[in-house]
């Protein structure tokens, strides 16, 4: 600005130019952010007393709607509402005893303070099946392409190509985070199926099933009954198809029960030792 000379003569004869002082602009990423700065100067310079611990519940009160929303915005990991709250409110309580006021403004340390320690807990403590950390976050990076993309209007979900362009990921890495989508929270087996509460989630899901334990028992035991001599595959037969005791098998036989007896002993022993044989070599 060109001054006059009226008004720089005033100036020299006064020895300081008179200013008009600029009230000083708070840039916050929180707009609802209150003004704590003089509180935790006061703090800082106060000893240990119930004074200082009223006026520090009246700092930590006034950020408490701050965080309480910003726990909001993880209300689609799993946890409910009322634990992410508590994680934030213990998070400010941190940030605000270890905030040094002369170091810069309260927001910049607690904001990332209590964001951290949201995404600490949800990944500890939320996930009913825990998974490695890496599927955690493609999980995390496709949801948000997934919500970047739906704003655009689209009516249809995104393919795993347009979320791969999106995430700059590979398609199978996008297909892990869309995998790790639903296991937050497990389903209880008593759960009602088909909106019918006579079909529950427990009368859907299979049990142990012992067959399947000896199928490869079964498979190995085929070409070796068949190698067999016609007299020991019949005893065999007759003994566990038929159910016929040695006595009636002995009678069928024209010999003793003790002899049926020997034949399924020699029987055994030889399956047996043709069992063994591939495992051993």
């Amino acid at each position: 600005m060109v001054r006059t000379g009226r008004q720089a003569t005033l100036i020299a004869s006064e020895g300081t130019a008179m200013t008009t002082p600029t009230p000083s602009v708070k840039r916050r990423r929180e707009h609802d952010a209150p003004d704590t700065t003089v509180g935790f100067e006061r703090l800082a310079a106060m000893p240990a007393g119930p004074e200082r611990d009223r006026l520090r519940a009246d700092v930590i009160s006034a950020w408490l709607p701050v965080v309480h929303r910003i726990s909001r915005r993880f209300r689609s990991s799993g946890e409910s509402a009322a634990d992410l709250r508590q994680v934030a409110a213990l998070a400010l309580v941190k940030a605000a005893d270890r905030y040094d006021p002369y170091r810069g403004p309260f927001e910049a340390f607690a904001i990332p303070t209590v964001t951290g320690e949201l995404k600490r807990h949800i990944r500890d403590h939320a996930w009913a099946v825990h998974i490695p950390r890496r599927i955690q976050e493609l999980r995390a990076q496709v949801r948000f392409a997934q919500d970047r993309l739906q704003q655009t209007g689209r009516h249809e979900p995104p393919s795993a190509g347009e979320l791969a362009a999106e995430t700059g990921l590979c398609e199978n890495e996008v297909l892990l985070g869309l995998q790790a989508e639903g296991v937050h929270q497990t389903l209880a087996l008593d759960r009602p199926l088909g909106g019918s509460d006579d079909l529950l989630l427990a009368d859907v899901i299979g049990g142990p099933d012992d067959a399947l334990e000896r199928v490869v028992d079964r498979e190995s035991l085929k070409p070796l009954l068949a190698a067999l001599p016609e007299q020991e595959k019949r005893v065999l037969y007759w003994r566990f198809f038929e159910s016929l005791s040695q006595q009636q098998i002995g009678t069928l036989l024209g010999v003793s029960q003790m002899q049926v007896c020997r034949i399924l002993q020699r029987t055994f022993t030889r399956l047996r030792q043709d069992l063994c044989v591939p495992a051993a070599a």
